[in-house]
């Protein structure tokens, strides 16, 4: 029992960590710096600090199998740097919270994954599901007053949501015989390398380190240098979160914490109303608890899935 609270206590200290790190995110993101670009720093300074400490104290961690080698590089392309571009391009064309929700419709796409590609029965409660996510999606997205949100926005969110559903899959089949600091170490390896073959370090943006960055919103009247920024989003908002998802993966489910992950938009949606003043209509509120009590439905129809 304990085992499971203190899994249920680091994904959602992760949740925290995550939601927080979006607003930062934003603010780099809408001083100029692009997606791909910011998730090549966050991944690099993340590899080559988390990389450092696994490697002197624990560098026998690292050696990896023919066999695991396909699956290692799939968890790092997919789960670490396609999640992170496309929800960095989503919450720039978005609320931070409302790309969250998007992302987060993870766990329905595992159940679909169940249901028509591995053929398992799923129970009816999986379509029920999807009916409250979807509909809250609609009422999220208003689309009766026609194109409220950013087209490309919505796409790359749930194009993360499905990318999210395979990090936690993958997650789930990796932990069982790999530790994670040497799992997130490739992960952050892995995406750092197919970043830097597309964009060679050489001409990455480096004046963005000494510029000086608009804090926005109830804090508009400060600013920090962009190096201050980016070392947040590096230790605080990828190294630490990253290590409690995948530590509570490790104890509970890839379905149970990407259920627990659903505190996250939540939270986001507190912190940016608080910080950046991003409010909701009443009905995208609707729609939000909607899908969150969709997400949940989801879960519970997989998790009975997995049991027959």
């Amino acid at each position: 029992m304990w085992s499971q609270h203190k899994g249920e206590i680091l994904a959602l200290s992760g949740a925290v960590g995550f939601a927080f790190n979006g607003v930062v995110a934003k603010l780099v993101l809408t001083s100029g710096l692009s997606s791909l670009r910011l998730t090549q720093v966050r991944c690099g300074g993340a590899f080559l600090i988390l990389g450092t400490y696994v490697f002197v104290r624990y560098r026998h961690r690292l050696r990896i199998t023919k066999a695991e080698l396909p699956w290692l590089i799939a968890y790092g392309l997919v789960g670490f740097l396609a999640v992170q571009v496309l929800y960095f391009i989503a919450i720039t064309r978005m609320h931070v919270s409302i790309g969250l929700i998007m992302e987060f419709t993870a766990p329905i796409w595992i159940v679909l994954w169940l249901r028509y590609v591995i053929k398992r029965y799923v129970p009816a409660l999986m379509w029920v599901a999807i009916a409250l996510a979807f509909s809250g999606l609609l009422l999220i997205a208003q689309v009766w007053k026609g194109q409220t949100l950013d087209p490309i926005g919505v796409i790359a969110a749930l194009i993360c949501a499905i990318a999210l559903a395979i990090y936690f899959l993958l997650g789930e089949k990796l932990t069982g015989t790999r530790d994670v600091q040497s799992l997130s170490v490739i992960g952050f390896g892995v995406a750092s390398l197919g970043l830097l073959i597309a964009m060679p370090i050489w001409s990455y943006p480096t004046q963005i380190f000494t510029q000086s960055i608009d804090l926005q919103g109830r804090f508009a009247q400060y600013s920090l240098p962009g190096w201050v920024l980016i070392l947040w989003i590096i230790l605080l908002g990828t190294i630490a979160p990253y290590l409690l998802v995948v530590n509570g993966i490790k104890l509970l489910s890839a379905s149970t914490s990407s259920v627990m992950g659903m505190a996250e938009p939540v939270l986001a949606g507190v912190f940016a109303w608080i910080w950046l003043f991003e409010e909701w209509s009443l009905i995208q509120l609707v729609g939000g608890v909607t899908v969150i009590i969709g997400i949940i439905c989801a879960d519970r129809a997989r998790t009975a899935a997995y049991k027959i």
